[in-house]
């Protein structure tokens, strides 16, 4: 199993595109608020300044793409000291309308964009977490990587208005999404400690692709060592230094987070959770569970369904 999709499945990634915008020569300004999940844009024509709360600004051009991974209010602009308008005016008019600032009727836009957003319904930190405030894929790279043809193919789904083109945006936006964070996974050297720094080492990748492909099964340190072909001391150590725990307390983190998603979705007994991800009785589960989660698998299961 690959680590990455089955994150990305666990935390069930829906996309959702937002207008088209285009901004006249005039100098302009938006304000967003602080967005739910991750926000992306991408620059189709023309450059901007992108400024994110507490950040310093960059500009960002035509083929740039970037994904705004925190709760921080943020402002696109050609000039920061035009006046803002809040961008839930701008973007008041029906979703497939291109939202307009300063541009007079019959103008030719100086910059247009296409943006969205990504919501998760499961753990949404394990992903946002190891990702930086804004991941910046720059043009050269977006055309490389497939990234520039994927929005070319969203822009198209959109501006023809083809039967289902929403669902074709919303899938081929998860793809992007996909594309984006494993550029960054290849081309940034200070990635933080956890699973995606894990997937930048190989022999660690190979224990990682072994505990999400059977995560019922009671895997060792040795028999993780002996899938990387190396050590144990040797995979215990890159383990640890990448991921930032061992493999087993790695392996056990993994279980509790398909048995919470398991517990909140399913009807399952709490027995039966347990024995899918290994455990060979409902105490050891239990016991294991509220170890990791602070509450038994009978309360969680309440907790959520409340919340829900």
């Amino acid at each position: 199993m690959d680590p990455l999709v089955d994150v990305l499945t666990l935390l069930d990634a829906r996309s959702r595109l937002s207008s088209r915008f285009a901004a006249g020569a005039e100098p302009w300004r938006v304000d967003f608020e602080q967005p739910d999940g991750l926000k992306f844009n991408a620059v189709l024509t023309g450059t901007c300044l992108l400024a994110v709360d507490g950040l310093e600004p960059m500009t960002v051009g035509a083929g740039d793409c970037y994904l705004l991974t925190r709760p921080l209010p943020f402002a696109l602009a050609s000039d920061l000291s035009a006046p803002a308008v809040p961008a839930a005016d701008v973007f008041a008019g029906p979703a497939d309308d291109t939202a307009v600032v300063g541009c007079t009727p019959g103008e030719e836009p100086a910059f247009t964009a296409l943006g969205g957003s990504f919501a998760f319904s499961g753990p949404a930190a394990r992903l946002l977490d190891v990702l930086p405030p804004v991941l910046l894929v720059p043009s050269g790279a977006a055309a490389s990587d497939g990234l520039a043809e994927t929005l070319a193919s969203i822009d198209r789904e959109l501006r023809q208005d083809l039967p289902g083109a929403p669902v074709v945006a919303q899938h081929l936006a998860i793809v992007m999404l996909v594309r984006m964070v494993r550029w960054h996974l290849a081309h940034d050297s200070v990635l933080p400690q956890g699973w995606l720094r894990g997937l930048a080492d190989p022999v660690v990748t190979a224990a990682l692709s072994a505990i999400h492909g059977a995560p019922d099964h009671g895997w060792t340190v040795a028999e993780l060592a002996r899938v990387g072909r190396v050590s144990r001391s040797t995979l215990a150590q890159r383990f640890s230094d990448t991921v930032g725990m061992g493999p087993i307390e790695y392996l056990v983190d993994w279980r509790m987070e398909l048995a919470s998603r398991q517990l909140a979705l399913g009807d399952d007994s709490v027995a039966r959770v347990g024995r899918r991800l290994g455990y060979a009785s409902e105490s050891a589960f239990s016991t294991a569970f509220k170890r990791i989660r602070g509450v038994t698998p009978s309360s969680h299961r309440q907790l959520q369904r409340q919340a829900g």
